[in-house]
């Protein structure tokens, strides 16, 4: 052999080495791939995914689906041609793994905020659909900041049942009433705490970062005779499904099908008066109702333009904001009138 020749093998093996350790090696991101669905009018190890007591329900027909995004779980790690397939798939998508698991935080610490956010999310879902279909509730404090105006005086689980000697019976409310005064004013709630009643006085305090808003460091959430409850029988979290468990929820409290047998898929967060927020993975869910025959998608309207940009379109992509955006949206849908607003370029 040469010397040339045993240089030209010599370098080749070296190559060959050098290609096999770095294809070996992690890369520091995640794949995002479309993940499974699920039908919140349908059920789950025989129990319907969402439960309603202490209320009439009526019939409903169609699928309604909550769509979910496929992350790498935090133990597992991608190697460079692993990347490489994901970023060619348009239906697959690459972010850094320290946005989605924080060096910070443990994959239990991950999976606890994934799992509380979720919570979050239906609860908020069911103050939200009980607004509204219209079903009476009175707001319940849910939560109380540390060290606010309201810290040692409101606990959560009392009962507002009127501020200043106004009634409530809708979450705004409450939240309004308190904006009617200056920071440093007082404000009187009357609450039912247990079984009896009570007059609390709180003085108000400016808002972090807004110091002209006044609050008393609460969040407010219901107190109902109807229950909902809601089973998924799988392991999905995150607050993204929030609307729609909103939109079974009303379906299920309102006569008539919603959906008028129509298979329709969809994603958003929602807060307690309905705002339906932005999200992740919008291109992922997209395809992934696809998969699964959806032929109408709610995308949250911040998320419109990266809908349009996912391929799709076999689907009507419907643009919502709030709940009752949603509601009149589907409607019109199912009777063939009015408008339908939508995802345009």
């Amino acid at each position: 052999m040469t010397r040339r020749t045993a240089t030209l093998v010599a370098s080749i093996v070296v190559l060959v080495i050098s290609l096999g350790l770095v294809t070996a090696f992690p890369v520091p991101f995640v794949s995002f791939s479309p993940g499974p669905v699920k039908d919140t009018l349908s059920a789950s190890k025989g129990k319907a995914v969402i439960e309603i007591t202490g209320h009439e329900t009526f019939p409903t027909s169609g699928r309604l689906d909550l769509t979910t995004v496929s992350v790498t779980s935090p133990e597992r790690e991608l190697t460079l041609p692993q990347a490489m397939r994901n970023w060619l798939d348009p239906d697959h998508d690459l972010f850094p793994r320290d946005i989605i698991y924080p060096p910070d935080q443990t994959a239990d610490e991950v999976e606890q905020q994934n799992t509380a956010e979720m919570t979050g999310s239906q609860d908020s879902a069911i103050a939200a659909a009980l607004q509204a279909a219209k079903v009476p509730f009175h707001p319940k404090v849910s939560t109380v900041a540390k060290e606010s105006p309201a810290d040692g005086k409101l606990k959560p689980g009392d009962v507002v049942l009127a501020v200043d000697g106004v009634q409530v019976s809708q979450i705004p409310q409450v939240g309004e009433l308190v904006r009617k005064h200056k920071v440093g004013e007082n404000v009187v709630f009357l609450i039912r705490r247990g079984t009896s009643e009570q007059t609390v006085q709180l003085t108000t305090a400016a808002t972090p970062g807004e110091q002209d808003r006044p609050m008393v460091g609460i969040t407010i959430g219901i107190d109902s005779p109807v229950k909902v409850t809601v089973n998924l029988g799988q392991d999905i979290g995150g607050p993204s499904a929030g609307t729609a468990f909103a939109l079974a929820i009303y379906d299920k409290l309102t006569p008539g099908a919603l959906l008028d047998g129509k298979h329709v898929a969809g994603t958003g967060t929602i807060d307690a008066v309905g705002q339906v927020g932005a999200i992740g993975g919008i291109q992922q869910k997209i395809a992934g109702a696809r998969e699964d025959g959806a032929t109408v998608f709610l995308v949250p309207g911040p998320n419109c333009e990266a809908a349009l940009h996912s391929g799709v379109k076999d689907i009507q992509l419907v643009k919502i904001t709030t709940l009752n955006e949603a509601i009149g949206a589907l409607k019109a849908i199912s009777t063939g009138t009015g408008a339908v607003p939508t995802c345009t370029p």
